[in-house]
């Protein structure tokens, strides 16, 4: 039996919704929607009862995977670990390929964001760096070389 998968979204909790959508905005992503989501669904969904949610849907131009920031309304958000390292379990980062790394480094740097560690190229075929963007969502950057 086959099933017909399609990836539809990222989801990443966050406790500022407005300062990661201007993060993730300024990489490149539309806004695609916004709203506050409440009642039976979420709560069947997350397991959470009672819980209040806003959403932000954001898209890259030309509609692929979306990504979802989320802020819970109630209950409040528990905190994470904003300074997580790649070995650390868990989801650890969005990746998005870029047409000039350079510029875009020079950018989130200059918004106040900094590497995680440094410039990589792999292969020959391509170049990478991590950011640490807002509450310390990791976001790999990269552009194809050669």
């Amino acid at each position: 039996m086959t099933h017909q998968l399609r990836f539809d979204h990222i989801g990443i909790t966050v406790a500022d919704i407005e300062r990661a959508t201007e993060f993730f905005v300024g990489l490149g992503l539309e806004i695609e929607g916004r709203a506050f989501v409440e009642g039976e669904f979420i709560d069947t969904v997350c397991g959470i009862p009672d819980s209040r949610c806003e959403i932000v849907m954001l898209r890259p131009p030309g509609g692929e995977t979306a990504l979802e920031l989320a802020r819970f309304v109630r209950p409040d958000h528990v905190p994470g670990s904003p300074e997580a390292m790649a070995n650390e379990l868990g989801l650890r980062n969005v990746c998005f390929e870029v047409d000039d790394l350079d510029a875009v480094l020079e950018r989130v740097t200059a918004d106040g964001y900094g590497l995680v560690g440094g410039v990589g190229i792999y292969e020959g075929t391509v170049r990478m760096a991590y950011v640490r963007g807002p509450e310390g969502i990791v976001v790999s950057l990269s552009d194809r070389i050669g």
